[in-house]
């Protein structure tokens, strides 16, 4: 969720530069942790570092038309739909917690 919000962000303001404190204060998070989301959408090409008087800033900056018309529907959807895709989400990884959880769950013919 913290990645899909931080994206979701910066895509609202796209002439913004972000920096980790900046996104932190957004996100209710850990400067720590809002760097690491800005690495992280660098890295999948949605962001890149710009140029700035301060070190470490990003910038929206999806790596193609193809990717920019992606974030813009998935932008929508998110608007339209955010409880279903919050629980979407979440149901996704609680399930994948609950089945790693149960591969060390003993069993009686163990």
């Amino acid at each position: 969720m913290p990645f899909l919000e931080a994206l979701l962000l910066m895509r609202a303001a796209p002439a913004q530069q972000w920096s980790g404190a900046m996104l932190a204060g957004r996100l209710y998070t850990s400067e720590r942790t809002a760097q690491g989301l800005l690495d992280e959408l660098c890295r999948a090409g949605m962001a890149k570092t710009c140029p700035a008087p301060q070190e470490h800033c990003y910038c929206y900056a999806p790596g193609s038309d193809a990717l920019r018309e992606r974030i813009d529907g998935l932008a929508d959807l998110y608007a339209r739909h955010l409880v279903d895709v919050t629980n979407l989400i979440h149901s996704t990884l609680d399930r994948k917690a609950q089945q790693f959880a149960d591969a060390f769950r003993l069993r009686k013919d163990s």
